[in-house]
């Protein structure tokens, strides 16, 4: 599974992110996004530009809670040139929006709601949705299976995978901060997941005193379930 490391905290991209991406640059990480909200647009910028030097994909997530602003980061990640958007609902508006570009959409499924964001909705509900965007031509889905207020999170897993159908991207983000949710989601049919609080904080591997160290631990998991 691809491990995103999220430059963010409580749901927000932190203040010194540029200065991050210079320091994690060693541990060689991949896959690395942020938050749409945390930053000025000019700072999302030129951190969009600081991980695409490091050769890593890009991912920006929408957690903004009205349609306004969550269609206004969509419009900033297409600009951008970022890779992979995740998060929001409104499928049809933000798909025109990305025509054309070379970013793919991966929406929330179910019924996230607030921020921190957490998820409402039924397995079914999410197996719904998740059939619908296949056939809207979205790369995939981002579910916020450890943030669920209704269901058992490896369930939610299981029926995103099921609506998705076996070649959509299937993510996880949103407290996935164990290896033993690592392992969960991955055996439900997650092709990845997202960590950021749960490295900054240093709650992944709590004997552990470095972000580097956090990082490499995950990076380990991934390859060890």
């Amino acid at each position: 599974m691809d491990f995103i490391f999220m430059l963010t905290r409580n749901d927000r991209t932190v203040e010194d992110c540029l200065d991050l991406v210079d320091l994690i640059e060693p541990v060689g990480l991949k896959h690395v996004g942020f938050k749409d909200i945390g930053v000025a647009p000019d700072v999302l910028r030129k951190l969009a530009g600081a991980i695409r030097r490091t050769g890593a994909t890009t991912y920006m997530e929408v957690v903004s809670t009205t349609a306004e602003a969550c269609l206004n980061s969509a419009r900033i990640a297409r600009d951008l040139g970022i890779q992979r958007l995740l998060g929001g609902t409104q499928v049809d508006e933000i798909m025109a929006l990305l025509e054309g570009s070379d970013t793919e959409y991966y929406p929330f499924p179910g019924r996230p709601i607030g921020h921190p964001t957490k998820l409402g909705g039924s397995p079914g509900d999410v197996e719904a949705d998740c059939r619908s965007f296949a056939e809207k031509g979205c790369a995939g889905c981002d579910i916020l299976a450890y943030r669920a207020t209704e269901a058992d999170p490896a369930e939610l897993v299981r029926a995103a995978r099921r609506g998705l159908g076996p070649l959509r991207h299937l993510i996880v983000a949103g407290a996935v901060a164990s290896v033993d949710r690592i392992k969960a989601i991955k055996q439900a049919g997650a092709d990845a997941f997202t960590i950021g609080t749960a490295v900054f904080d240093g709650s992944y591997s709590p004997t552990k005193g470095s972000i580097l160290s956090q990082l490499r631990d995950v990076l380990a998991d991934c390859e060890r379930v």
